[in-house]
């Protein structure tokens, strides 16, 4: 393992260093605090946490708990479709759309877990370590680092180890990996699979196209949370990076999106696998060239997302509210709008925008997954 020590997750033999580190680290101990306001609950579990002494130990008594705290006290249920299609003993690559910075991989492998499956290791930006005991914590938790923000070269390089150590994990450590379908979160809910993604996957192909894809066993799931937590965040990002050409988001700024995605409200959740690419492999990338391949494969990806995308009736709402229609109101009552619209407002009075600015924005966020929908499948 050591030609991927940089980016690997730990192993079990590191996990009990690394879980006194975090014990006796000032500010993690305080996120604990923030997470068990109570004093002896938040001694209780730094002092199960100073015990652990593998990684599924840290992630059963440390891990699903807190999940389980964040499901009850910040969502309406977590609900999932087509587990059955998946064998215990195999590994896979799932790609997903990407909403939570902490909460899509982390919901997921809850719901592996429960379902008596290995959990899967996570593709994490290290640009989101701002401070030494994330990154322990992630690593820990079956995560491993992309390289951001490098020269030409050394990304160059960086995109072929993490191409290498994905296939490794699947194909030789029959582990089962999670990584987004693009570069950081979704902003505006128009979920699109970036071509380079698969392009750095196969980077570490020594085969045809068409087997080296079949290798990393590619699975398609749409993640769909009822309200987006960081809404008011993505819409003043993307507002900012419209007037302001020079606009960069700041480690604060991260830290604040992976506080509010874990702590506000999110309605209910819905987790869907769709059908492995495996299935169209041949038929996506047989006597293509390279490119048009990849194209091939993503736009595969992209409609399985698109279509089993589970549209909530906020959804509906901001496309017809976008496209001042009632095309869509079957899907949803006149409460469920006016309870829409009054958050909405709500939460853009906080920019310092235009409001018919925001708002469009705002619904874009909640109707493109309509939107893509129709466009595939209506």
């Amino acid at each position: 393992m050591t030609a991927f020590d940089e980016i690997r997750p730990y192993n079990d033999d590191e996990v009990k260093k690394i879980a006194l580190e975090l014990v006796n680290d000032p500010m993690f101990a305080a996120i604990v605090g923030k997470l068990y306001p109570k004093k002896e609950m938040k001694e209780q579990v730094l002092q199960t946490l100073s015990n652990v002494n593998s990684i599924e130990e840290l992630q059963t008594q440390i891990i699903v708990p807190i999940l389980v705290q964040i499901e009850k006290a910040s969502t309406k249920g977590i609900s999932y479709s087509a587990m059955e299609q998946f064998h215990p003993n195999e590994s896979y690559l799932f790609i997903s759309n990407h909403r939570d910075i902490i909460l899509d991989s982390a919901f997921l492998n809850a719901i592996m877990h429960k379902h008596g499956f290995q959990k899967t290791e996570i593709a994490i930006g290290d640009n989101l370590l701002a401070y030494p005991w994330i990154e322990k914590l992630v690593r820990a938790n079956r995560s491993f680092l992309v390289k951001r923000n490098l020269g030409l070269r050394e990304q160059l390089l960086a995109s072929k180890e993490l191409s290498s150590y994905i296939r490794f994990a699947v194909k030789e450590k029959n582990q089962s990996v999670w990584i987004a379908q693009r570069e950081g979160r979704t902003k505006d809910g128009d979920d699109q699979t970036q071509p380079a993604l698969l392009k750095m996957l196969n980077m570490s192909n020594s085969k045809s196209i068409t087997e080296g894809f079949k290798e990393i066993n590619i699975v398609p799931m749409a993640i769909s949370y009822e309200i987006e937590p960081c809404a008011i965040s993505k819409v003043e990002e993307l507002l900012n990076r419209k007037h302001n050409p020079n606009f960069k988001k700041s480690q604060e700024d991260d830290m604040r999106s992976m506080a509010n995605g874990v702590l506000l409200p999110k309605g209910r959740i819905n987790f869907a696998f769709g059908n492995p690419v495996n299935l169209k492999i041949e038929e996506l990338t047989n006597n293509r060239p390279k490119n048009e391949a990849i194209q091939e494969v993503a736009n595969y990806i992209n409609r399985r997302i698109h279509y089993n995308y589970k549209l909530w009736p906020n959804n509906y709402i901001a496309a017809d509210l976008l496209n001042q229609s009632q095309k869509h109101e079957i899907n949803y009552t006149n409460e469920e709008k006016e309870l829409f619209v009054d958050r909405m407002e709500k939460e853009l009075s906080t920019l310092s925008y235009s409001f018919d600015e925001s708002a469009q924005q705002y619904l874009k966020m909640y109707a493109n997954p309509v939107f893509n929908f129709e466009k595939h499948f209506a």
